[in-house]
């Protein structure tokens, strides 16, 4: 008979070993900055590769963001085993700036899911947020038992 496995450990460290396991991810440089308690904070620096042709930060990068930390703060209320289920976004205005932050809450968690809000911001030089879009999913634990 084997010994119990222990369970996950689930902190900032554990989070961000995770997000460097992404090879998307590690491409773009996503940091995250806050993990527990149904919350996670990615960033990313904005740079020219990230643009649209007007200059924008292109509004996959800005999906993308919202989808990882909508998983990421799910993920710590229910969790490592988890997938997104699906997720909306409302572009607000335009995404320039320094950074781009995606500060991600669980609104509602259950035994299998919760439901999670997502603001995307930029960060100018000197530090003024400005909020860009608004993302909502649903995130489903992926455990078999």
């Amino acid at each position: 008979m084997s010994a119990p496995s222990r369970p996950v450990e689930l902190d900032l460290d554990t989070a961000r070993q995770a997000l460097a396991a992404q090879p998307f991810s590690r491409l773009l440089g996503t940091r995250i900055s806050a993990f527990g308690d149904g919350e996670a904070v990615l960033e990313l620096d904005i740079r020219e590769e990230l643009h649209q042709q007007n200059g924008f930060v292109h509004g996959g990068v800005l999906s993308y963001a919202a989808d990882n930390a909508i998983t990421f703060a799910a993920g710590s209320a229910l969790g490592p085993a988890v997938l997104t289920s699906g997720f909306s976004i409302q572009y607000v205005r335009p995404a320039l700036g320094r950074t781009l932050r995606a500060a991600a809450q669980v609104v509602h968690a259950g035994r299998r899911q919760a439901v999670v809000r997502c603001d995307l911001l930029t960060l100018a030089e000197d530090g003024e947020e400005t909020l860009c879009a608004v993302a909502q999913g649903t995130v489903l634990s992926s455990r078999t038992s």
